[in-house]
C-alpha cells in the first residue's frame, strides 16, 4: 500500500454522473510529498470528476493556507492560496503528459491525484511572498536597511540606496546613469 493510495480516483468505474471527492491537505501531507516549497499548511482541495465520451474532466478547487518563509525577513508567513484548474485524462498503454491531456495507464483505471494537487499549490505561490506591511520581523527589516544603505563617495559612482519604508527596497528606477543617455540618441539619428 503507497502512502498517497487515499489520492487515487477510479476512473474505470465511472458511468456518466459526476463524482465528487474532498481531500484536507494538512502538515502530514506536506511531509509525505518531502519537497522543500511548502511543508506545512492546511488546504481543502475538492475534486469533481466527470466522464465526456473517451476522456475524463477533472476539475480542482483549491482553497486554504500555507506557511513559507517571507521573502524580506525569513520569518514564517501565512499565504492564502485559493485556485480552479481542469485537467483532461485519458486511457492509454502507458503514463504521460502530452499538452494538457494527461494519458494513464487503462490497466490501473485509474489516476493518482497527490503531486497534481501539490503542483497546483506550488505554482500559485506569488514571485514576491513577504508580510503585510508592518508585520516583518522588525530586527531582520533594521538589520537588511543597515547592510542594503551604501553611502556614495567622491569616486564612488554608486547610487545611495535609503530605506526610509520597508516595503520600498528598490531604488528609484526614474532615475538612469547618465553614461546609457548617449545611446537614446541611436535611436533618434535611425
Amino acid at each position: 500500500m503507497s502512502k498517497f493510495d487515499q489520492y487515487n480516483i477510479p476512473l474505470k468505474d465511472l458511468k456518466d454522473e459526476i463524482r465528487v471527492f474532498e481531500f484536507d491537505l494538512n502538515d502530514s501531507y506536506f511531509k509525505k510529498i518531502d519537497s522543500p516549497e511548502v511543508q506545512h499548511g492546511y488546504i481543502k482541495a475538492k475534486l469533481s470528476v466527470c466522464k465526456k465520451l473517451d476522456t475524463f474532466e477533472l476539475n480542482f478547487q483549491i482553497d486554504g493556507v500555507i506557511q513559507i518563509p517571507c521573502d524580506r525577513c525569513l520569518d514564517i508567513m501565512n499565504q492564502p492560496i485559493l485556485y480552479k484548474d481542469k485537467l483532461k485524462v485519458k486511457f492509454g498503454e502507458t503514463f504521460s503528459e502530452e499538452d494538457e491531456i494527461v494519458i494513464v495507464p487503462e490497466a490501473d483505471g485509474c489516476i493518482n491525484v497527490a503531486w497534481f494537487l501539490y503542483e497546483f499549490i506550488v505554482l500559485n505561490i506569488p514571485i514576491k511572498h513577504v508580510h503585510v506591511p508592518g508585520e516583518c520581523n522588525k530586527t531582520m527589516v533594521n538589520k537588511l536597511k543597515k547592510h542594503i544603505t551604501r553611502q556614495k563617495t567622491d569616486d564612488d559612482d554608486v547610487e545611495v540606496i535609503d530605506l526610509e519604508d520597508e516595503d520600498d527596497f528598490t531604488a528609484d528606477e526614474t532615475q538612469t546613469d547618465p553614461r546609457w543617455d548617449g545611446l537614446q540618441n541611436i535611436f533618434e539619428n535611425n
